[in-house]
């Protein structure tokens, strides 16, 4: 199929001339081989997609990058290129291709617009290559193979048979649980045999993980969750800040996802915010909210990687991140609208639980953005890190802060600007005096007379206090 020419201007060819090469995007020139740029195609298309540029030309001089416009003199010039994607990467959802035009440059660049495809896509030499940054990674080993298939979700790690005794499944309370409500009765042992969770007479991954009871002591370091909740707004949690040792959350996925989102609240719901008045009072947040995003992490993480799902509580949001980039062709623009389960048989299974933690499938997200929009509150923000899905939700700007302060002043006469910020874990002096005057607006401290700029001390409050004397600073 011939491509379109796109004529564009001045000001969009030097974009495409200055393009920064990176994770999504490359410029190469025309001379580049077919099957070298296949490698960059396979790059893209196996990690988020991107655009490749053929007909920009590169050179340093003296440490200097200066690049130009050579495109291709003709289409027909362009065959061997044409002719070798639309073998390998054929135009359509996936990949699209055009030549740009521009009025005094010379020849036509091909621009071709790679999305992150559904499956693995090799190169000319039948290796699958993986994009990190700006360098076309090969994927050459069992190992990587292996991996990029996992992150992929064509072979996923729950039907792998795992290394432990059948009995382990057959015999656990929670299968004893489940299967009476199982229609036609069956016995544990029919029933995990006919759903695919035993395979040469051990249970698989998916099996351990649905109905061991404790998974985690036979899958290690591939299945827990662990909860901080750090007295911070910082961008990273630190040890500082640490208001407990992690708490870890086990048992089988049913009673994972509970328990967590169970601590979870509760932990939240400890946490003070400032009411209308000088009174603390516990923030509200929309439960639907954490249950989804929990349920989502537990189902769709991958579990081949050696890690847990990590729940951060911070003054000002929650963030939970679960083991593995989205798998197949999802992407965080199409979460909504796009399907793609890395571990169905989880999915499947756990929507047969008594109350499933999981009852429409592929609308947690719509549901957890919805009950926050209800309150008034963001929506929860998505980010894919190198090996990780990341889910930032924000909340209410929480009293920390305020209520370290006042306990410090139960025992201290006065506090000053350093001595709050050694106890609030603030280390910008600016905003502490704005949490300064919002509780003096809100009768909780006062200025101590005669104190002035850096040597400015706080008091609690006192009934006799006139309120038109608070001197504001």
């Amino acid at each position: 199929m011939p491509f379109e020419i796109k004529t564009i201007t001045t000001e969009q060819a030097e974009k495409v001339i200055n393009y920064q090469e990176g994770q999504y995007g490359d410029v190469k020139a025309k001379e580049k081989k077919p099957a070298s740029l296949s490698e960059d195609i396979s790059a893209f298309a196996n990690a988020d997609g991107g655009d490749l540029y053929i007909g920009i030309d590169e050179l340093k001089v003296n440490g200097v990058k200066t690049r130009s416009w050579r495109g291709f003199s003709d289409p027909e010039e362009a065959n061997a290129h044409a002719q070798v994607f639309d073998t390998l990467f054929p135009a359509g959802s996936e990949f699209q291709y055009e030549f740009l035009s521009c009025h005094g440059l010379p020849g036509l660049v091909m621009h071709a617009t790679i999305n992150k495809s559904r499956g693995v896509t090799l190169a000319t030499n039948n290796v699958p290559y993986l994009r990190r940054n700006a360098s076309s990674l090969p994927q050459n080993t069992l190992e990587l193979r292996r991996r990029l298939e996992y992150a992929k979700g064509i072979h996923s790690f729950e039907s792998e048979s795992a290394n432990a005794v059948i009995s382990l499944v057959t015999e656990s309370e929670i299968i004893r649980e489940f299967v009476e409500g199982v229609v036609p009765t069956a016995t544990p042992v029919e029933y995990l045999r006919k759903q695919g969770l035993i395979r040469d007479e051990k249970p698989t991954v998916a099996g351990v993980l649905l109905f061991a009871d404790e998974p985690q002591a036979i899958i290690p370091k591939h299945c827990g969750i662990k909860i901080y909740r750090y007295k911070t707004t910082a961008q990273e949690g630190f040890r500082e800040a640490e208001a407990f040792i992690p708490k870890t959350v086990e048992g089988c996925l049913y009673k994972q996802i509970r328990s967590a989102v169970s601590l979870t609240t509760e932990l939240i719901q400890q946490i003070p915010k400032i009411g209308v008045g000088a009174e603390f009072e516990h923030i509200q947040y929309p439960p639907q909210t954490l249950h989804e995003i929990i349920t989502n992490a537990v189902i769709h993480r991958d579990y081949s990687i050696t890690d847990d799902i990590h729940i951060r509580i911070f003054d000002n949001r929650i963030e939970v991140q679960s083991p593995g980039r989205l798998p197949a062709n999802m992407t965080v623009k199409n979460l909504t609208t796009q399907r793609a389960a890395r571990n169905g048989t989880i999915q499947r299974i756990l929507n047969k639980f008594p109350d499933p933690p999981n009852r429409d499938v592929g609308e947690g997200i719509k549901t957890a953005t919805a009950a926050m929009t209800a309150l008034g509150l963001e929506p929860p923000t998505f980010k894919e890190t190198e090996s990780s899905f990341l889910v930032s939700i924000k909340h209410e700007k929480l009293a920390t802060a305020e209520l370290a302060i006042m306990d410090y002043l139960e025992s201290h006469e006065t506090i000053n600007n350093k001595q709050a910020r050694s106890i609030t874990f603030i280390h910008e002096d600016w905003k502490v005096k704005s949490i300064f005057r919002r509780m003096e607006l809100k009768k909780m401290i006062r200025q101590v007379e005669g104190t002035t700029t850096s040597a400015t001390k706080y008091r609690k409050w006192a009934p006799t206090d006139n309120p038109q004397q608070t001197d504001l600073f």
